[in-house]
């Protein structure tokens, strides 16, 4: 009895030391360090590799691939577009994989923009809601892992499919509901479109009218990567912008955009690399807010 309890103490211990270490960003040189590793999986999400010049070794060797806009991380729920899908659709996509809830799971985009890095940022997010904390995000994608020299290959890995089980956060995901609540109690409301969406000057075509939701404030994603340097911001400009707007750093509040994509980078600055843990995500978004039209929509623009 002795040893067991020993046994089960120290991989509680090994599990919480994992844990702690585990960060939101990691850099090249930690994936090439580490992709080889038990319990460590490269997943690169970048769309159409098949259509670029990269010659005949493509991908990260050892990564599984499930790219971002194709193999099924959103879709389409009661008529809004870009949703989280079921739940035993979006784990199974998951262990078909080969993560299970053991695994330390790495992002891979291409890392060109902001928005594109968006992908990354929502998978990400994604895990977090189901309840898994073992995910980090390789800061600048694809651009700083060829920039560094790592190790590529001409097919992504095959992997053997694993079962992995739901906790679902649900303070990490917002409903229409929750966010009508929060408006009228006055709570913090961040848009992270670009400033035209958010003062009403244009507007996504899946939104059905311009402006935002009253009382928002507007943190644009743009500002929370750069596309120059491949790298996303560091703590003292997301803390910048927060302070611009009004927001404290333990203040709660909901991120939205237009179908949670954008929202996403904006959550994951202030939830992960701020650390504010009382931020969450508008999944639905514009998109869900604007379906009806009784909803109170904000036109800075005067158009």
């Amino acid at each position: 009895m002795r040893l067991a309890s020993l046994a089960f103490t120290l991989t509680v211990l090994a599990s919480s030391a994992l844990a702690a270490e585990v960060k939101p960003l990691v850099d090249a040189e930690w994936v090439k360090a580490k992709a080889g590793d038990e319990n460590v999986v490269i997943l690169d999400i970048r769309d159409k590799v098949a259509e670029t010049e990269l010659g005949d070794k493509p991908y990260i060797e050892g990564a599984v691939v499930a790219p971002y806009a194709s193999a099924g991380w959103r879709t389409e729920v009661d008529g809004v577009p870009g949703m989280l899908p079921p739940l035993e659709q979006i784990t199974k996509l998951i262990g078909d994989l080969g993560i299970d809830n053991d695994d330390h799971v790495v992002i891979i985009p291409w890392g060109t923009d902001s928005s594109e890095f968006g992908g990354a940022t929502r998978i990400y997010w994604t895990l977090k809601y189901l309840g898994h904390d073992e995910v980090s995000i390789l800061d600048g994608g694809w651009r700083q892992y060829d920039a560094a020299g790592g190790a590529r290959s001409a097919e992504p890995a095959k992997p053997e499919p694993a079962t992995f089980a739901a906790e679902p956060q649900e303070e990490l995901l917002a409903t229409t509901e929750e966010v009508a609540a929060a408006l009228e109690a006055g709570k913090k409301l961040i848009d992270g479109r670009p400033a035209e969406q958010y003062e009403g000057k244009s507007k996504s075509p899946i939104v059905r009218a311009n402006g935002t939701i009253p009382g928002s404030a507007n943190i644009e994603h743009s500002k929370l990567y750069s596309k120059d340097h491949a790298l996303f911001a560091r703590p003292e400009t997301v803390k910048a912008l927060t302070e611009a707007v009004g927001l404290a750093a333990d203040e709660e509040n909901i991120t939205f955009c237009n179908t949670g994509h954008w929202a996403s980078v904006t959550w994951f600055a202030l939830s992960e690399v701020l650390g504010n843990k009382k931020t969450s995500m508008y999944d639905g978004s514009m998109a869900e807010w604007t379906a009806d039209p009784a909803r109170a929509v904000e036109n800075k623009s005067g158009t």
